[in-house]
């Protein structure tokens, strides 16, 4: 049985309790005294082992106190120490702080002086070690004839550079005058010993004597004499692989006159001229075999020039770029000329046709653009390969190699304007849109709807000339000649336009509408005069009804030629700007900054590993590696990438408002086509004598028939009402889905009320015209207004006061015309009405 002591340490402590509580716990078969015995002895034993423990605890108590007695004496007394120990040093720095500044001034003094005599001590040190460097440059120019007697280079070598260090000592001393010259001299006699058995190592590849005459050279500071003689020894054989080209040709030509000697003898056929060797495909393998001249050359000066190889080999190309340059650019402009047949047979190529030396009509194709940009894919395909090659040099370097590389080219790219331009004017120039030529009565309705074809096929292949302008800009220049792109394209947008315009002028003499045309609806637009009251015979007047028709169907196509060239313009300069967006972030000018910062072409150095940074890939672009060298032509093409980024920024500005113009000037053309039946039939209404005429007495009466509509007012009704039949089939061609079926109806009902618009308001001018109206020629008129009227209702068009306001005006009886005004005179379009009533001779005066 366990005993809990924690009942024990209750201040409420109750023993009976806890007996009681005891007796509980124990087992039922246990007798009561044995458990009270078992209960007490337990309770003995442990009073018995906590007393124990008690005085256990209590003698090492007592054993600890002196201990820490003398720990706390000792802590005392270090206490005072450190206080005393503090006290003497704040008083020190009393008296450090009084002495300080009495001793400043005499301190200053002291240094002073001793600065001066260190100085005379470094003077004197410096006097010594020259006049030992003057004995010794006497001693070395007196042996140095010995040394070099005894074929020593390497003595000689450092012989030469101790009297160089001896000189620089000495300074500008009369004395050692001679001394100098006598070095040049032997200077320039080291290197020409040197260079025969520089040349025999270079050229066999001997990696320890290279090694060995390098050394040489830099100790006498010669080393720029090593780099002009490795590129001289190994330019040779780049030359000679440069030159196979020509010397191909020439083997063919001579293995083509023999051949051609054979033929005519025997009096077989054979070709007129020798097959040609194509540049184009000779300059891949010329490529290659340079590439793995370099590869080579690379290999070997790690391990002759191991601290010179990153520059060496690079400048080798750059200085092999140099010497082929002027033949590069001759054979790529002929490569050039042979795309197309007519500078091939003239042996001319793009740069010969820009300078004009070229007979006439002989002009740049697009075969020219691409058979220069696929040379400089060529060319690209290279410099990637020798980026790769020469990963390791520094940026600097790769950028110069790259530049030499595409050096060739920089002629062709910086006339790609001209070259651009004359391109697309050439193929602009080949669009037949002159179809509408008059060619007698009756051909109108077959000229115009062939014309109109001709245009709307027209603008999807200028589209994709102009798309492939862009294209070859991207591949030619990398998009550095963007600006350009985009100044020829406006242009040549403004061009084609223009044949456009000129086109519409040819179909306006076509539909006869020049003649046709009053105040109404002519408008001076784009150039074009439209003349009223001609006296010619109106060609509209001869040609049948159905061909009639045809001209208003296909001048209403003529609304689809302006809605394509104004939906795929859109489409294009959308486009183009994309592009350039494109070009933004390819150019990486937003790092380089508006003057393109040649400082930040620099590479960073990671575990002994040379990486270029992003600003320097992109250093490495075709198009910045241009950019670089002309900061004015950067900051241009800048701020044009700048502007590309403004919603509000249009590519094609000047294009963009030419292509509004044109579609103003087709509606016009339109419009007048439209309206022209409704004028011809209308032309005469105020001069028509049955509104002066009166009626004839007559001996019997005869009964009296309502009016019924003339003729002209039919035409014109009917016109109008089936116009929109016509219309439909247009609109419905516009929409192109279902999804456009209301802009349809809407663009259909636009042109109706135009039409019914202009229709009215020709007739009521032609009605103010009338000088005199009988009440027959009134009770005619009103029933022809009327008819009109319900025309325009029929369309959902509201009746203008002025027709309404003559209709009632010319029903009334002429009696009843003054009260009439004076009743519904609000209702009424006043001077109207005062028209009609000085043209019934009505006075209202009273």
């Amino acid at each position: 049985m366990m005993i809990d002591l924690g009942a024990f340490s209750d201040e409420n402590f109750d023993a009976v309790k806890w007996i009681n509580n005891a007796c509980q716990s124990r087992h039922p078969q246990d007798p009561v005294e044995k458990h009270l015995v078992e209960l007490e002895m337990k309770l003995q034993m442990m009073s018995e082992q906590i007393s124990a423990s008690l005085e256990e605890q209590s003698a090492a108590a007592l054993l600890r106190v002196p201990r820490a007695t003398r720990d706390v004496i000792r802590l005392r007394d270090d206490a005072v120490s450190l206080r005393t120990s503090v006290s003497a040093i704040l008083h020190k720095l009393k008296k450090a702080r009084g002495y300080a500044s009495l001793a400043e001034g005499s301190a200053a003094e002291s240094v002073e002086a001793l600065a001066k005599v260190d100085s005379v001590m470094h003077r004197m040190e410096a006097a010594y070690e020259t006049l030992q460097d003057a004995a010794g440059l006497t001693q070395l120019s007196s042996t140095v004839e010995d040394v070099f007697a005894s074929g020593n280079l390497p003595r000689a070598a450092e012989t030469l550079a101790n009297m160089r260090h001896c000189l620089a000592a000495v300074g500008e001393v009369a004395e050692f005058a001679n001394v100098r010259k006598q070095l040049e001299v032997l200077e320039d006699r080291l290197d020409a010993t040197v260079q025969p058995r520089l040349t025999d190592a270079l050229s066999n590849h001997k990696a320890d004597v290279a090694q060995d005459l390098r050394g040489i050279l830099i100790r006498i500071g010669r080393f720029k004499s090593l780099e002009v003689q490795y590129t001289k020894v190994h330019l040779k054989p780049i030359k000679k692989m440069w030159d196979e080209f020509e010397s191909k040709k020439r083997a063919n030509k001579v293995s083509f006159d023999a051949k051609k000697g054979e033929r005519l003898t025997s009096g077989d056929e054979f070709p007129r001229s020798a097959p040609m060797v194509s540049f184009s495909s000779w300059l891949p393998t010329f490529y290659d075999e340079l590439l793995l001249y370099l590869e080579q050359e690379w290999k070997w000066c790690m391990i002759s020039f191991p601290d010179d190889y990153r520059s060496q080999v690079p400048k080798l190309l750059i200085e092999t770029t140099s010497a082929i340059s002027g033949s590069f650019v001759s054979r790529v402009n002929l490569a050039t000329g042979e795309a197309v047949p007519a500078t091939k047979a003239l042996s001319k190529g793009i740069l010969d046709i820009l300078s004009g030396d070229m007979p006439k009509g002989v002009n740049i194709d697009a075969k020219h653009l691409e058979a220069l940009i696929e040379l400089h894919n060529t060319t690209n395909t290279f410099a990637r390969n020798v980026q790769h090659l020469f990963s390791e040099s520094e940026l600097k370097v790769l950028s110069d190699v790259l530049k030499s590389v595409y050096s060739p080219y920089e002629t062709f790219k910086q006339r790609y304007g001209l070259m651009e331009r004359a391109i697309l004017s050439s193929e602009i120039g080949k669009l037949d849109l002159r179809g509408a030529v008059s060619r007698g009565i009756g051909a109108q309705g077959i000229e115009l709807s062939e014309t109109v074809r001709r245009m709307e096929e027209s603008i999807p292949q200028v589209i994709i000339f102009l798309e492939a302008a862009v294209e070859r800009c991207i591949n030619l220049t990398g998009g550095s000649e963007a600006d350009e792109l985009i100044l020829a394209i406006d242009d040549i947008m403004l061009q084609y336009i223009s044949f456009l315009q000129e086109t519409l002028k040819s179909l306006r003499v076509v539909c006869g509408v020049d003649n046709m045309a009053d105040g109404s609806g002519s408008k001076k637009e784009a150039g074009l005069d439209k003349k009223e009251g001609s006296h010619h015979p109106r060609k509209v007047d001869l040609i049948s009804n159905d061909e009639e028709w045809s001209i208003v169907q296909s001048a209403l196509q003529i609304l689809t030629v302006a809605d394509r060239l104004t939906s795929r313009s859109s489409v294009f300069e959308a486009s183009l700007r994309a592009t350039i967006a494109r070009l933004r972030t390819s150019l990486s000018l937003s790092v380089f900054g508006s003057h393109l910062d040649q400082s930040q072409l620099h590479v960073t150095t990671d575990d002994a590993s040379d990486e270029l940074t992003s600003v320097g890939r992109s250093a490495l672009d075709v198009a910045t590696l241009r950019l670089v060298d002309a900061p004015e032509k950067a900051q241009k093409l800048f701020n044009l990438l700048e502007q590309s980024t403004d919603p509000r920024f249009h590519a094609l500005p000047i294009a963009c408002q030419r292509v509004a113009a044109f579609a103003e000037t087709v509606n016009q053309l339109v419009y007048d086509v439209l309206i022209s039946k409704v004028r011809q039939r209308l032309s005469d209404v105020s001069s028509m004598p049955i509104w002066s005429s009166v009626e004839e007495p007559s001996a019997h009466p005869l009964p009296s028939f309502s009016a019924y509509p003339q003729p002209y007012v039919t035409g014109v009704g009917e016109y109008l009402l089936t116009l929109p039949q016509q219309l439909e089939p247009l609109a419905e061609g516009i929409s192109g889905d279902d999804t456009n079926a209301e802009e349809a109806q809407y663009f259909a009902t636009e042109w109706m009320f135009k039409v019914a618009e202009g229709a009215t308001a020709i007739y009521t001018d032609q009605l103010r015209g009338i000088q005199h109206i009988t009440d027959r020629g009134a009770q005619q008129l009103a029933v022809d207004i009327e008819y009109l009227s319900n025309v325009l209702s029929a369309l959902s068009m509201p009746i203008p006061p002025a027709l309404s306001t003559f209709q009632t005006c010319l029903s009334t009886p002429r009696d009843q015309l003054r009260d009439l005004l004076k009743s519904d005179g609000n209702e009424l379009d006043l001077p109207t009405a005062n028209l009609v009533c000085k043209m019934r001779r009505v006075s209202l005066e009273t």
